[in-house]
């Protein structure tokens, strides 16, 4: 459970139907599997002591009597295993019948949740058996059935258990049809504060159900900002009418963690990250809680949930993560996916550039162009914007500015995909102006100081502002998100532009997105142009080349550390609020072999430091739409003073 990870399970044991000794041992054995697993809380199917498809049986007091010894078996089952369980099963009660989920933890039964909504269309009639949950407690006595002298009495009403030596974790219980109503139960349970919702079903399977499930289970725990454990019957359920698939699903927030395929019952293990839940549930000022009362709230005619909190200490340990993490956080895997996503980006960049040349009546758009990555994808954008207003690319004025680190590789690449985009292309060697600046100034050119790099980058701002001035147009920045987190810029220098296409795109989704556009695109020119500049490494080129002019001495990635980490750093410790040690952890195990944990610490401290260092920079953005879950504008998601202080996170890095 430690940096709020929890281990989670979805079981489907094997079972007969009314066969409660069989079951109950399937259900233990799988607890035990559980607790070899370090599994915190498990789920298991609705009435599975029983069988779901018991149907008249239920009238039958021998079978009901059996469930509860069964319940009480699989209770003393809990002890000394640090696990909380939920299991459904048929109780008697107040002269009726409920469908509940018997939750247990230590040896004992803590609470029997019933359901609150029973279907009774179509293949369900469990009002036949059943009654609906209406908001009371009973005290259900299991006295007796223990063997240990004490006397042991279970409410039975909806309500909440917290971990009591992990105050962030909250958990609420729903019953299969609960959450197929239009307004779930855990709605109320969410507000009340559970932020793991498990969910007892017995849902058959039929042709497209599966998908709905899924999507169900991903939407509610995305508007819950919850993980929701949903566990279905499976194995040995009747199959007289209905099929029963034991569908599994894990969720997190809209994110589907793990899920069963069908009809390959078992146990799904993943792990829900209660601390990421809580900083999103912090955030979002639009999510509040509901005020669990007993009566109904007669202003908006929706009843709240009353519940009652039960206190279980399950240990604090390190949860052996299974999740997958990805390196690359911003990257969709599944590369149809991927395409998808970078279309769609292209087109929101390519928008908003267009409302932005539209406005303001420009006649022409003025950008570096540089044979790089950044300027490539920005002048692509540009490309795009154009179209969309229906105006010659040659009001697009692409200018490329070689100096003392410009290879021939990349002045080359500028032109040629200037050329086969069709597009204004001017070259301005601004050698001489950068060495009379140097003259006056007094600064030595063999000096490769900052003053030597800041020098050139801003007087190549200089030139595009004053372009700009020439042709009626407006400077589009190339600089991305990466860029901006690290302060990888030259204030008032690149740093600056009317409007940044890239400001919210992080350095590896930009390399997503030019190859898309190559792979997509019907020109041979442009698209072998484009892989070159893919193949090309990152680097600002500020200092001089070799004395061929094909080999390039400065590298970004040699200087700052590979954007691929700090994109994971930017992702985890900044839109997820993650604290550095946390952060490192995941690093080094998304990244496996590909680092070394010193490789990983090094640049965590030099993105952190960073990070804090060049706040000033990122004060006085340039517009530039949001575009991803990660924008750094001043007057978007990120606020935060120029002058604030790194030492809470490098302490902790180096604690590491």
């Amino acid at each position: 459970m430690k940096d709020g990870f929890v281990k989670v399970a979805a079981c489907t044991p094997e079972i007969q139907v009314a066969d409660v000794d069989f079951n109950v041992s399937k259900i233990t054995e799988q607890i035990k599997q559980c607790a070899e697993m370090g599994v915190k809380i498990a789920v298991f199917p609705e009435l599975c002591v029983t069988g779901y498809t018991c149907q008249d049986l239920f009238f039958q007091d021998a079978l009901l009597d059996k469930a509860m010894q069964g319940v009480v078996e699989i209770a003393k089952c809990t002890e000394g295993k640090n696990m909380l369980a939920a299991v459904g099963c048929p109780v008697k009660a107040k002269g009726k019948l409920y469908n509940c989920a018997a939750v247990m933890a230590g040896g004992d039964v803590l609470l029997f949740v019933p359901k609150t909504h029973l279907p009774n269309y179509n293949e369900f009639y469990e009002a036949r058996h059943f009654t609906p949950y209406t908001r009371s407690f009973e005290t259900i006595h299991l006295a007796g059935l223990f063997n240990d002298g004490k006397y042991h009495e279970v409410e039975m009403g909806q309500g909440l258990v917290r971990l009591g030596n992990y105050p962030e974790l909250v958990v609420g219980f729903e019953i299969c049809e609960d959450l197929w109503v239009a307004d779930p139960v855990s709605n109320y349970l969410a507000g009340a504060g559970a932020n793991i919702i498990c969910n007892l079903s017995a849902s058959d399977e039929v042709i497209g159900k599966d998908i709905y499930r899924r999507q169900l289970v991903s939407n509610q725990s995305a508007r819950l900002v919850s993980g929701y454990i949903y566990c279905s019957a499976g194995d040995g359920e009747s199959t007289q009418d209905m099929v029963f698939s034991g569908h599994n699903l894990i969720a997190e927030n809209g994110a589907i963690l793990a899920e069963s395929k069908l009809f390959e019952n078992g146990i799904t293990v993943s792990e829900i990250d209660i601390k990421k839940l809580a900083f999103e549930r912090r955030k979002i000022s639009t999510y509040s809680e509901n005020k669990p009362y007993y009566e109904d709230d007669e202003q908006n005619g929706k009843a709240n949930i009353p519940t009652y909190c039960f206190y279980v200490d399950i240990g604090v340990e390190e949860t052996k993560l299974t999740r997958r993490i990805s390196k690359t956080p911003f990257i969709p895997s599944d590369k149809a996916e991927r395409n998808e996503r970078c279309h769609l980006i292209l087109q929101m960049q390519s928008h908003g550039l267009m409302k932005r040349i539209a406005h303001t009546h420009s006649k022409t758009v003025v950008i570096g162009i540089s044979g790089g990555l950044d300027s490539t994808l920005a002048l692509l954008v540009c490309v795009m914007a154009m179209d969309l207003l229906k105006r010659p690319h040659t009001d697009i004025v692409a200018v490329t500015m070689p100096c003392f680190g410009t290879t021939k590789r990349t002045r080359s690449n500028a032109e040629i995909l200037c050329e086969a985009l069709g597009v204004t292309f001017r070259e301005v060697d601004i050698t001489k102006s950068v060495l009379q600046h140097f003259e006056d100034i007094g600064h030595d050119v063999g000096d490769h100081s900052v003053v030597f790099e800041n020098g050139q980058a801003r007087e190549r701002t200089k030139v595009l502002m004053n372009i700009a001035n020439q042709v009626n147009g407006m400077v589009v920045g190339t600089g991305d998100l990466s860029e901006l987190a690290l302060g990888w810029a030259t204030y008032n220098g690149d740093h600056m532009s009317m409007y940044g296409v890239n400001a919210s795109i992080p350095k590896t989704l930009v390399r997503h997105i030019v190859q898309y556009y190559g792979d997509t695109c019907t020109s041979d020119k442009l698209r072998d142009v484009l892989y070159d500049i893919l193949d090309t490494p990152v680097s600002p080129e500020l200092l001089p080349t070799d004395e061929s002019g094909t080999e390039m001495t400065q590298k970004t990635e040699d200087l700052v550390g590979p954007y691929e980490l700090h994109d994971f750093f930017l992702y985890y410790g900044i839109r997820w609020g993650f604290e550095p040690r946390k952060v490192y952890r995941l690093a080094r195990y998304a990244f496996g072999g590909d680092y070394d944990k010193e490789t990983v610490l090094k640049w965590m401290k030099t993105f952190y430091r960073r990070f804090f260092s060049q706040q000033f920079k990122r004060s006085c953005l340039p517009d530039g739409a949001k575009i991803g879950s990660v924008t750094l504008s001043p007057r978007g998601d990120w606020r935060m003073p120029s002058d604030a202080v790194a030492k809470l996170w490098l302490e902790q890095l180096e604690g590491l």
